[in-house]
């Protein structure tokens, strides 16, 4: 496995992971219409253009896992880090946050996930981020974690 920098040819396939990605996190939230399973390839191209976009690369050229995220005021705000349900478990999710704080080097990262995504919440605890915030919307509770560059891993 391999992790660079998505093309913009790349969205669509991203686009498409992304769509079987959520699908567990839909069930879990018995909700079907969450943002990430409504985003359009002209919404994940217009996001290509403010955000840096990695992607995981199979042995086979396949992407099977992706993270993007954009730096503002020294903070790296990290969104939909996704993995190939087929490949979840095997390091592939830890390696695509660590390439992506590298690849942004900021002071601060935070990223957010559901109250009820305890397996997001253990992969983020330990490493390192920390709950700073919980907000809930429609229904969802979203809890917001940070980390400092001092305790990111290398």
């Amino acid at each position: 496995m391999m992790i660079t920098k998505a093309e913009r040819a790349d969205l669509e396939q991203i686009l498409e992971l992304q769509y079987l990605a959520y699908q567990s996190e839909a069930e879990l939230l018995n909700d079907f219409s969450i943002q990430p399973l409504k985003q359009t390839l002209e919404e994940i191209t217009r996001e290509y253009e403010k955000c840096i976009f990695l992607k995981a690369i199979s042995e086979m050229g396949d992407i099977i896992g992706s993270v993007r995220a954009y730096t503002d005021n020294g903070t790296a705000y990290i969104g939909k880090l996704i993995v190939h349900p087929d490949r979840q478990g095997r390091g592939i999710g830890t390696k695509l946050l660590y390439a992506i704080e590298r690849e942004c080097s900021a002071v601060r990262y935070e990223l957010f996930t559901s109250g009820k995504s305890t397996r997001n919440m253990q992969l983020y605890q330990s490493r390192g981020y920390v709950k700073f915030r919980e907000q809930t919307e429609d229904g969802v509770t979203f809890v917001y974690l940070e980390k400092y560059a001092d305790n990111r891993a290398v």
